[in-house]
């Protein structure tokens, strides 16, 4: 049986349908840290901010739920891993070879636009801290060099252990700051109704909210994660479960947090952010004006831990995948989660191939400037694939391919139809958004 630090010295037969379960501990947490880490962004937190800026406590409830609806996308992704036995990419391949071809797409398109997203956001803290030492594109530069430094050399034990830190940066600085705006409890508490704003299109701004909290390819990266740490067989799944959970309730209490931030300090105040990372760098004035530098900068280093913990998220988690996914073209089978444990993946030519497209590519980006039908192509493929996500889940664990005592229940369908609902809807309204007649 494997050990939980990363490192596996046996294996669980996937086989055995009836395992001994180990018991659920705190110290086996881990990759419920790494995919709320690596979930939760900077857009995120804005997005979050910017509705609590519109309508105040109003959405709370919205928030929660879409904590809800991801918590049982990663379970059942984790469910899969150690369930068959086999990786969520070689479960997509047992539906037909249309799934590899949408995936090899994707991560081609959203890896190169992600990328230079991914170092800039991590530059603008960082720029707005040392203004005088370089500009943003050369902070965005080093971000993505140190990221693909440390995840070619590092493990995946270390991989968890430094995000584990940034994690708790970002826990103490969120948890801060919605103390500091000393939230109105009894507004908070009636925010957990379910109520739509009076405001036009408030249906889509909700569904867009709850579609926003946490996560989008690192849903799927779940399970490898998982099998990195060394989980494989279904002796694990009480502890994925309870590491699933903490990874949701503490991406819950980041975007609650900065709900909080939006309500009291910009709803109250009448004040508007902009859309996107530079929301952040005006909340940070805003936070200097009211409360002082000190705590303009506390913000900052947070801001930095958010975004930076997104990069080597999908530095690492992304490249897992990419590597599984050539892996399992060119051996045309079954590829498995304890090879994913051995860490053999993290050391394939794939995976540092992938390391470097999503590092050195997208550097043009940020000196040119994004190309627009690349753009629009980066975002209808992002707005596809939960939806992909959720559809295909929905297939792999009610059908044979998932043994009989770990296929869907009720409520797992439940939650994974509601989520592929609510992920269509958002991503027809992304396709229709997309300015179609300038594209061609």
């Amino acid at each position: 049986m494997a050990d939980t630090t990363g490192h596996p010295t046996d294996t669980q037969a996937s086989s055995d349908p009836h395992p001994p379960q180990r018991r659920p501990s705190w110290r086996h947490i881990g990759p419920g840290v790494v995919v709320a880490a690596t979930g939760v962004g900077a857009g995120d937190l804005v997005a979050t901010l910017i509705a609590g800026s519109n309508f105040g406590y109003t959405l709370l409830w919205a928030a929660v739920v879409g904590c809800l609806v991801k918590i049982s996308l990663a379970e059942a992704a984790g469910r899969w891993h150690l369930a068959t036995g086999r990786t969520l990419f070689d479960g997509w391949a047992s539906l037909g070879r249309w799934t590899g071809w949408f995936f090899a797409v994707y991560a081609v398109v959203w890896g190169f636009v992600y990328g230079a997203a991914a170092m800039s956001s991590s530059a603008l803290p960082l720029q707005a801290m040392f203004p005088d030492v370089m500009d943003l594109q050369w902070w965005g530069v080093a971000c993505g060099l140190v990221g693909l430094v440390f995840v070619w050399f590092n493990r995946y034990a270390v991989f968890e252990k430094v995000m584990t830190v940034l994690v708790g940066v970002m826990f103490v600085v969120t948890v801060y700051l919605a103390f500091r705006v000393t939230p109105n409890l009894p507004d908070a508490l009636a925010g957990l109704l379910p109520v739509l704003p009076d405001e036009k299109d408030s249906v889509l701004n909700t569904l867009g909210l709850i579609g926003g909290v946490g996560g989008t390819i690192t849903l799927a990266a779940y399970g490898y994660w998982v099998n990195a740490k060394g989980w494989t067989g279904t002796g694990w799944m009480r502890v994925m479960r309870l590491d699933n959970r903490v990874a949701y309730a503490t991406t819950g209490v980041f975007v609650v947090a900065m709900l909080f931030v939006g309500a009291e300090l910009l709803h109250s105040a009448h004040v508007a952010i902009a859309s996107g990372d530079q929301g952040l760098v005006q909340l940070g004035d805003i936070l200097e004006a009211e409360y002082g530098g000190a705590t303009s900068t506390f913000f900052l280093i947070g801001f930095f831990a958010t975004s930076f913990t997104s990069l080597i998220g999908v530095w690492h988690g992304v490249s897992l995948m990419f590597a599984d996914f050539v892996a399992r073209r060119r051996a045309a089978s079954g590829a498995t989660g304890e090879e994913v444990a051995s860490g053999e993946r993290e050391r394939s030519w794939p995976f540092r191939a992938y390391l470097l497209w999503l590092t050195f590519p997208p550097i043009v980006l940020l000196f040119q400037g994004q190309p627009f039908r690349l753009v629009i192509l980066y975002g209808v493929l992002g707005a596809a694939f939960l939806p992909f996500l959720a559809l295909t889940l929905v297939w792999l664990l009610n059908s044979d391919r998932t043994p009989r005592p770990w296929r869907n229940g009720p409520l797992s369908n439940g939650m994974l139809a509601l989520a592929a609902v609510l992920f269509l809807v958002l991503c027809v309204k992304q396709v229709w958004d997309q300015p179609w007649s300038e594209f061609f």
